[in-house]
């Protein structure tokens, strides 16, 4: 089956690029009911197994049916490229109660799950969601965040180089623009038509296999599509820094400090390094107690980042 946008005419402004945090973790769920089809993410399910005890599990288990589709509803059209969890939680909770069943029933063929039933759905949802996002998310999404920013940028470059039409070739999946028509073909019995009025929306994620639209033809138009490079997410990586710095704190502190221009978890910076969280604490520890680095708590992790005597060592101040 196939989705066909509109455009308004075949030019960049009909077009544009976003991440969702909510997108991505939504569909993430998708791993952990079938972790088979998603081998690359094993050092991630692995890494949160054993949060699911402490997880609403089986009402999150209900927000991808057999065929790994989501409730239209939690793959949002986010406003902007920097969208955050926050926003489009509280986005969640607004949504009208007669639109989250129309959703959900959308993905059962009418017939609800029990998690599903009864008051107070969306709520419920959206307190399940917030404690999978600080458990099993929040740690990783920066790296997330980070690769699927790179894709945006490479898009980018393609439109700017080859064109739209181009950029649409080589998008994953089937998916093509002729004249001023984009069409995403499915393994699936969605099919609609429809203007692209106020825009196309494109979302890179690393959490699907084929490229996908909304169910229902009534939501705006987007396309998410499969990121670059989820090959190498969970890779242990190198932490670059200049020389003269090595020569001063060790390579394993000078790479943590460049990267701690923006602030990371030392389970993320484990994770990213392929070492323990007890390793880098030591690290993260020593930096901060000399003055280079400052910590502060955000929800169940704490954030390092570098301070103004870090940045004036690094060179950025």
């Amino acid at each position: 089956m196939v989705i066909r946008y509109e455009l308004a005419g075949p030019d960049l402004g009909g077009v544009r690029f976003a991440i969702s945090p909510l997108n991505e973790m939504t569909l993430s769920l998708r791993a952990w009911r079938d972790p088979g089809r998603y081998p690359l993410h094993l050092p991630w399910i692995r890494a949160v197994e054993a949060a699911r005890p402490h997880l609403d599990a089986e009402l999150l288990m209900t927000l991808v049916n057999e065929e790994l589709w989501t409730p239209d509803f939690l793959n949002p059209n986010p406003r902007s490229p920097l969208t955050r969890i926050e926003e489009e939680l509280a986005a969640v909770a607004t949504v009208p109660a007669e639109i989250v069943d129309r959703d959900l029933r959308a993905l059962y063929d009418g017939v609800l799950p029990p998690p599903l039933r009864g008051p107070r759905v969306a709520e419920r949802i959206v307190s399940a969601l917030q404690a999978y996002w600080e458990r099993c998310f929040a740690e990783h999404w920066p790296r997330m965040r980070a690769l699927l920013e790179g894709d945006v940028t490479f898009r980018g470059r393609e439109i700017a180089q080859r064109g739209l039409a181009a950029m649409f070739g080589g998008l994953p999946g089937r998916i093509s623009l002729t004249d001023d028509m984009v069409e995403l073909r499915l393994r699936t019995n969605v099919h609609y038509s429809r203007p692209t009025t106020g825009g196309l929306t494109l979302m890179p994620s690393i959490w699907i296999r084929n490229a996908s639209g909304p169910i229902s033809p009534s939501e705006p138009p987007l396309i998410i599509y499969l990121a670059r490079g989820g090959g190498t997410l969970w890779e242990a990586q190198d932490l670059p820094a200049p020389r003269a710095l090595i020569a001063l704190l060790g390579d394993r502190r000078a790479g943590l400090l460049v990267q701690l221009g923006t602030p990371g978890s030392s389970t993320e910076l484990a994770t990213r390094l392929g070492v323990t969280t007890t390793a880098i604490n030591q690290h993260l520890r020593a930096l901060r107690d000399a003055g280079l680095l400052v910590s502060a708590r955000h929800g169940r992790s704490v954030l390092y980042r570098r301070s103004d005597l870090g940045d004036q060592l690094v060179g950025v101040g």
